[in-house]
This record gives structure tokens, C-alpha cells and sequence, in this order.
């Protein structure tokens, strides 16, 4: 009997079954449907529009923050196998120093910035992670470690800047009872993501990958992040520029 199910588990059915049912099971979310009449409730008082905003937001702020931990994990990892630090000149800590430095440089600079993050925010989300995922797939490519710490630099400072405008039009749009909730639950939700990715690309019950490789699939990630930011930005654009066309056509037609 022990043999005959040690065989049947090793036949494509039974592996086939398991990925259908935990394809269900993360696909089945049955309050979301509910999510947007709850929010825009009369003792929420929160708007439909203001409802990524709020969503769009928090969907960045959760992808991205999962990447960015999962990232600051195994840097290391990776820069010790660029250059073993037992036969090499290594500058492991200055790096990480210098990348939290610039990252408060970024964050700060936001607040002079006068643009429109409104219209132009998501596409700020897109193109700057982009560029993480540029700075990912060059410490893939790359065997020179200090190509490697200057993408780790790009990709902090990046991630920084943006995490700040995230917060930042989070908290618009929410009083400050509700603070803790949404950015307790956008961390929340960014955890779950990090131990699935942490799951099937790092653990040995998973894809078990090699350092370098796991570089490649956050870069990839964060390609994925980009461009369904880009994608969502260039419709906010045009559907922008079409209301305002509408309303300068209603204006002159009066």
C-alpha cells in the first residue's frame, strides 16, 4: 500500500491537483467585491475616486515594500558571492550606509518637488520601478561588485523616494484615525508576500534557487510592477486629457 501511493504522488495528477487547488484558493477573494460599497459607506465618509486612489496606492506600496525586504535580505548573500569578503577588499557596510543616506536625501527632496501626484504619481510609480528593476537585473548581469553596490544604491534611493509619495497620498486622503489601519494592513499584506516569494524561490521546498538567480526573479518582479503602473498611468492621462477636451468643447459650445 505505502509503495503504491509513493508512486501515484509521483505521477503528474497529484502535483497537477495541488497547484489547481492553491490556484483557487489565492484567486478566490470573496470580499472584494464588497470592499469599494464599504469604503465609500456613510460613516466611512471616503469617496469613490478617493477609494487608489487608495487602492492603487496600497497595491504599490504592498508589491513593492515585499520586493524591497526580500531585497534587503539577501544583499548580502549576494555581494559576498560577487566578492567573497575572506579574499576581497569588501565595503559592504559604507554601501549599506551610503544607500540609507540617500534614500533620506530622496525622501526629503520629495517636498520640494511641486508636481501633481494626482495625475502623475502612478506614472512616477512606473517609471522609478522601472528603474528597480533595471538596478535588479544589473546586479544579476554584473560579476563587478561595484556595479553591483551602485545598483543597490539606484534601487534603495528609488524605492525610497517612492514609498514616500505612497505614504504621502495615502495619508491625504484618509483622516488620522485611519492611519494606523491602512499602512498596519499595506505591511501586513507586504509580509504575506515576502514569505511567499521567500517560499518558492529561496527555500528548498521551493524553487531552491541560487543567489544570482533570485536577483533575476526580483528584477522580474519589479518589471511586473512597472508595468502595471505605466499601463495604469497612461489611462489616468488620457481620460484626463479627454474630461478636460470635454469640458473646454461644453464651455465653448455655452
Amino acid at each position: 500500500m505505502g509503495c503504491w501511493k509513493q508512486e501515484n504522488s509521483n505521477t503528474w495528477t497529484f502535483p497537477t491537483l495541488i497547484l489547481c487547488l492553491y490556484g483557487f484558493f489565492y484567486m478566490m477573494k470573496p470580499s472584494e467585491p464588497f470592499l469599494a460599497p464599504y469604503l465609500t459607506g456613510p460613516d466611512k465618509n471616503l469617496t469613490a475616486d478617493q477609494v487608489w486612489k487608495l487602492l492603487y496606492w496600497s497595491l504599490w506600496w504592498a508589491l513593492a515594500t515585499a520586493g524591497f525586504y526580500q531585497v534587503l535580505n539577501y544583499i548580502q548573500v549576494l555581494w559576498d558571492f560577487q566578492a567573497p569578503s575572506h579574499s576581497s577588499a569588501v565595503y559592504n557596510g559604507a554601501v549599506e550606509a551610503l544607500a540609507t543616506f540617500l534614500g533620506s536625501i530622496t525622501s526629503i527632496a520629495v517636498g520640494y518637488v511641486k508636481v501633481n501626484w494626482d495625475l502623475s504619481g502612478e506614472l512616477a510609480l512606473g517609471i522609478f520601478s522601472a528603474m528597480d528593476a533595471g538596478s535588479l537585473f544589473l546586479m544579476y548581469f554584473t560579476g563587478n561588485i561595484w556595479a553591483c553596490y551602485a545598483g543597490y544604491l539606484a534601487f534603495k534611493a528609488c524605492y525610497m523616494l517612492l514609498i514616500t509619495i505612497a505614504t504621502f497620498q495615502i495619508a491625504v486622503n484618509l483622516s488620522m484615525e485611519r492611519y494606523a489601519l491602512m499602512f498596519g494592513f499595506n505591511n501586513f499584506v507586504a509580509l504575506v508576500i515576502q514569505t511567499i516569494l521567500t517560499v518558492v524561490v529561496v527555500d528548498s521546498r521551493g524553487l531552491g534557487l541560487d543567489i544570482s538567480t533570485q536577483f533575476l526573479i526580483y528584477g522580474s518582479y519589479f518589471a511586473v510592477i512597472a508595468g502595471i503602473f505605466l499601463i495604469r498611468s497612461t489611462y489616468t492621462i488620457i481620460s484626463n486629457k479627454r474630461s478636460n477636451t470635454r469640458a473646454a468643447g461644453e464651455s465653448t459650445g455655452r
